[in-house]
């Protein structure tokens, strides 16, 4: 050993000891100080003791809800002053996130200036704001001065602190709690105070109760935030059995609609914890980064209530899907761990389910109340001795005042004479002349009665556990009707559905544009921008006219369908853009020169198809039989020169209406008609001269229309016409057009 250290200081001790074991001791100590004393909550008033601090505090200074405002530093000065000797800063700010009504769903200080917001900015400092306890925190330091709950000296022995407070609220389930202590995290969702007390009582009715009897009353987390909480409901139970899991929870956002066609999403609610300005600039960095192709731009137009407006780069790009790249890559869509691990009544950190949580609440409120009952008991006791003894002096008053005036020691004669004991010989002594009245004679007697009476309820009590655990339901009812109703008290989280998967494939990062796909009747086609009106001025070649036109989105396909039976299939945005007069047909798909377009329409999953060719066969075909790869296309009707196809038109409906080039018209169901893939399918209308002239499917109910010129005419009485396929027809309506066509 150095000879420096052979000479020590009066008093003073050198013990050879191992690093290791040196460094294992004091670790230990510091761990178990945070774990106890810092990091986790209490399960039975789910504080930790700055909180409890806190509020232990602001009860001294009688900052009940009624009184005024006390400012901030003043409490935080008697906080680190008497209880908690650590940072002014950390004590302040868990003073300022209770004060948060977007950080705990049920605030426990009423906080007067400025407190910070949902964008993530501090709070004044604590010399501007002020601060006074809410109903919430009262209900938690109810009873406290009624010998509750246990006192413990402070860390300079020269006050006292409560171990633990009374909580007649469920605060930890109601609030929450987050902490990180050494080894050991804890974090706990907030709840719906109304739904957490209907559990309790569920579990005072029923001890036996299982986690999911108890979750039909507690549904899963009420955030103050609020949000869509869209965890499956058997990952919620499980959690809630174990103590551990997590809840995924979706900001809350809807759809605008805007003129023309555009339309805005606006999110209302976002997810807990998260900061509204970060949330914007993460946003942000993503589109910079081109990481958001469907997003157009963002902007924050929150006041009090929060509202992000998410513009699409096109007015084509699905909702569904912008938000779904939204929820993959920002905090829009967050999750929530649930890890119960509180200390118990022992002291002891654990990890609790949530029937043992609110099982160790309730026993803790059964202790609350028969200590409290005890209380009540011995004051009521010392004052009906001290009533006892009032009520001798009014039955003795001429002998009392005799002792009083000429013994010498009028205490000790008192209590021989009447056998009163001390405390009532000294409150006869100390009684004054005005209370020698009858009428204080008869008060008496009434507090007597009324406290005997309060005193044999509360014996009865005592001796009861049944009893006591009605009264603490009633209790709870209490609290449930004070604070689970009104607008305190609503839900805020919406309990949602787990999202349908959304495959977010690479057509879905493709802008989709409106246009309008035209067609001349020499076989030019080209696309507009928009949807046009039908009856919008086109320009065309000298001696064009428009054949047809369609409404399509740039990744639409269109279907063509040719004169020989063969359909052809393009690619909307492969269609010539602008004004000019497009491009021949016949330079897109092998087109014989012979032939021409029957029909030209958009291709919808599920959709069907009636097609005819001019000799009167035909058969119904589904969409996406009608899809063909290649430029030759595929052959689907098989049509027999000099026949041609001529009908390739929508089958939705229940009746098919045939008319031929010798004006006969023939209605038959449409389930006589078989569905094909190819083919020449059967004979819709017999001729005897002509063939099929036009062919249409419609709804019964809804009569037979066809156009005229400019109108639209309809025939509902259609008995005439009905038969079967294959069926000759007769004669049309009057004013049945002479192209002998539905169109007109």
């Amino acid at each position: 050993m150095p000879d420096d250290l052979k000479t020590l200081p009066e008093g003073g001790e050198v013990r050879e000891t191992r690093l290791a074991d040196a460094l294992s001791e004091r670790y230990l100590a510091y761990a178990l100080s945070t774990i106890m004393s810092r990091s986790l909550p209490d399960v039975r008033d789910g504080l930790k003791p700055v909180h409890r601090r806190l509020l232990w505090a602001m009860h001294q200074l009688r900052l009940d809800p009624a009184a005024g405002f006390k400012k901030c530093a003043r409490v935080v000065g008697d906080v680190i002053g008497k209880y908690h000797p650590h940072g002014d800063a950390a004590v302040y700010e868990a003073l300022v996130r209770l004060a948060q009504d977007f950080a705990a769903r049920y605030p426990l200080v009423e906080g007067q200036g400025n407190f910070g917001n949902i964008d993530g900015d501090n709070a004044a400092a604590m010399r501007y704001t002020e601060a006074r306890l809410t109903e919430v925190a009262q209900a938690l330091l109810q009873g406290i001065d009624e010998d509750a709950v246990d006192f413990r000296p402070t860390y300079d022995g020269e006050e006292q602190e409560p171990v633990v407070l009374p909580a007649a609220f469920p605060n930890l389930l109601a609030n929450g709690a987050s902490g990180i202590a050494v080894g050991m995290a804890t974090s706990i969702p907030p709840h719906n105070a109304g739904e957490v007390c209907a559990a309790a009582l569920e579990l005072i009715r029923s001890p036996q109760a299982t986690t999911a009897e108890l979750l039909r009353h507690m549904p899963g987390p009420d955030f103050p935030t609020g949000g869509i909480l869209v965890e499956p409901p058997e990952a919620i139970a499980e959690a809630y059995a174990t103590g551990r899991g997590g809840f995924r929870l979706r900001a809350r956002w809807q759809v605008e609609k805007g003129r023309h066609g555009t339309w805005q999403v606006v999110v209302t609610e976002i997810p807990y914890q998260v900061a509204k300005a970060k949330l914007v600039e993460q946003i942000a960095q993503l589109m910079e980064e081109r990481k958001l192709p469907l997003l157009g731009d963002v902007r924050d137009e929150s006041t009090d209530a929060v509202r992000l407006v998410l513009e699409p780069k096109s007015r084509a790009v699905d909702p569904a899907v912008m938000m779904e790249t939204l929820f993959r890559a920002t905090a829009l869509e967050s999750r929530f761990s649930l890890n119960m691990n509180v200390l118990d009544a022992e002291r002891t950190p654990r990890v609790m389910g949530l029937r043992e949580v609110l099982r160790a609440w309730l026993d803790h409120r059964h202790v609350v109340l028969k200590r409290r009952t005890e209380h009540r008991l011995a004051a009521i006791a010392r004052r009906l001795e001290i009533l006892d003894g009032y009520l001798v002096v009014y039955l003795n008053l001429d002998e009392v005042i005799r002792i009083v005036r000429e013994e010498d020691e009028p205490k000790a004669e008192l209590m021989k004479a009447f056998s009163l004991t001390e405390a009532q010989a000294e409150a006869v002594l100390n009684m004054r002349l005005r209370a020698l009245r009858k009428l204080e004679e008869m008060e008496i007697r009434r507090e007597h009665k009324r406290l005997s009476a309060e005193q044999r309820k509360l014996q009865a009590l005592m001796r009861s556990e049944a009893k006591r655990w009605e009264a603490i339901a009633e209790e709870l009812e209490a609290t449930r009707a004070r604070f689970g109703e009104g607008a305190l008290g609503r839900r805020r989280t919406e309990i949602g559905r787990a999202p349908a998967p959304v495959a977010l494939e690479g057509d879905h990062f493709v802008e989709r544009e409106p246009i309008t796909v035209i067609l001349s009747q020499k076989g030019w086609i080209r696309a507009q921008k928009g949807h046009l009106p039908e009856d919008a001025e086109l320009r065309f070649k000298e001696g064009d006219a428009l054949h047809g036109l369609v409404h399509a989105e740039t990744t639409d396909r269109i279907v063509l369908f040719g004169s020989n039976g063969r359909s052809y299939t393009l690619r909307a945005d492969a269609i010539p853009r602008g004004r000019g007069d497009g491009q021949p047909v016949r330079l897109m798909v092998d087109l014989g020169n012979e032939d021409e377009i029957v029909a030209l329409f958009v291709h919808r999953e599920g959709a069907r198809r009636l097609v005819a060719a001019s000799d009167g066969k035909g058969f119904v075909v589904k969409g996406e039989d009608l899809l063909a790869e290649r430029r030759t296309g595929k052959q689907v009707l098989a049509v027999e020169p000099p026949a041609r196809a001529v009908v390739c038109a929508p089958a939705d409906g229940d009746t098919v209406a045939t008319i031929g080039e010798n004006r006969k018209l023939l209605l038959f169901p449409l389930e006589q008609v078989p569905e094909m893939a190819r083919g020449r399918g059967v004979q819709l209308q017999s001729f005897r001269d002509g063939g099929l002239a036009d062919a249409k499917v419609f709804w019964r109910k809804d009569g037979l229309s066809w156009r005229l010129g400019e109108r639209v005419r309809v025939e509902t009485d259609l008995a005439y016409w009905r038969g079967n396929r294959a069926g000759a027809g007769k004669a049309p309506p009057s004013g049945f057009p002479r192209s002998n066509r539905f169109g007109g």
